[in-house]
């Protein structure tokens, strides 16, 4: 009999879900583990079309058998897939580890559903294409930004669930600030306007042009200042009011830019340079006692599925 854990280590979740009870490991005859990137998203002014994958994972094993609750975005995730695919559902176990902070604006919840999508698929033998995966899971998400990254790696524009992408150096830091406070995405959403001033559409939209053509070609020293908005942080600063301090103290350090990750309540800085003095000053700026700092760089593989049918392990 599986057990259900939640365990936190110290300043990273960890977070394994054994869900399902298998009468025997010889009942195990395959596997599949799917690792899909965490990924930060809108970069400023890039609103649902801009993400990031970055290098911190999320892995879900898959197999064949009798299962028990499952969580409950797996098992919606289950559903649509084979409402699409309209080939016989079999039930199965499913086993996640994370190290993506959830509800921080870090696309854990794009990870979870696109792993259980690609693990499906390879179980199912419907070979759908990663493409077709990344549809379904944006449209379970209702948004592309997260998903494109997730699925694909690198930097990505989206534009009607059309993506274009580009490898990104590993000379490229993302320090994040991740508070002890999480964002429901549809509360975040809420607090935004029907309209929007001219003025800051169109400081938006020529900040969403230099973004994509530093990324483009590389040349990143470009980023600097081009990540302010006006499309949707100034009105979600009421849910993350040490974002303008934050934002400050890394670009004050000698950071590219920062920004919300995605509807936070992360937030994301951008350097070339001195990462750790960058993550002092961010935690430093945000007067927050119960807040971590991750430092990474991108992720350009993407979703990575792996096959085995090995009989799973006792923990």
């Amino acid at each position: 009999m599986w057990r259900d854990f939640l365990l936190l280590r110290d300043s990273s979740l960890f977070l394994l879900l054994r869900a399902g009870t298998i009468s025997s490991f010889s009942e195990v005859k395959q596997q599949v583990t799917a690792r899909v990137p965490a990924s930060t998203s809108n970069l400023g002014p890039g609103f649902d079309c801009l993400g990031v994958a970055l290098r911190l994972y999320t892995s879900i094993t898959l197999w064949r058998g009798k299962s028990g609750p499952l969580p409950s975005m797996a098992t919606e995730t289950a559903g649509k897939f084979f409402a699409l695919v309209r080939s016989g559902i079999f039930p199965f176990s499913c086993a996640i580890e994370s190290d993506v902070p959830i509800a921080r604006g870090l696309g854990s919840s794009a990870a979870i559903r696109l792993a259980v999508l690609h693990a499906l698929n390879e179980l199912s033998g419907v070979q759908l294409s990663c493409n077709e995966l990344f549809v379904l899971c944006s449209t379970l998400e209702g948004h592309p930004d997260n998903a494109a990254a997730a699925s694909f790696g690198g930097f990505n524009v989206v534009r009607d669930l059309k993506t274009q992408r580009f490898d990104v150096s590993p000379r490229v830091y993302f320090v994040l600030l991740v508070p002890d406070l999480k964002i429901e995405t549809d509360k975040a959403r809420r607090l935004l306007p029907a309209k929007i001033p001219r003025t800051d559409a169109i400081m938006s939209s020529s900040n969403v042009a230099a973004i994509v053509a530093a990324f483009a070609s590389g040349d990143y020293k470009n980023l600097r200042g081009a990540f302010r908005d006006g499309l949707h942080q100034p009105y979600r600063e009421r849910l993350v009011p040490f974002l303008q301090n934050v934002i400050a103290a890394a670009e004050d350090s000698g950071a590219l830019g920062a920004f919300l990750s995605g509807s936070g309540s992360s937030v994301c800085a951008v350097t070339l340079r001195d990462p750790e003095t960058v993550a002092k000053a961010m935690k430093r700026g945000s007067s927050l006692k119960a807040a971590r700092i991750l430092i990474t760089t991108a992720d350009n593989q993407g979703v990575r599925v792996f096959k085995s049918t090995a009989r799973a392990s006792k923990i």
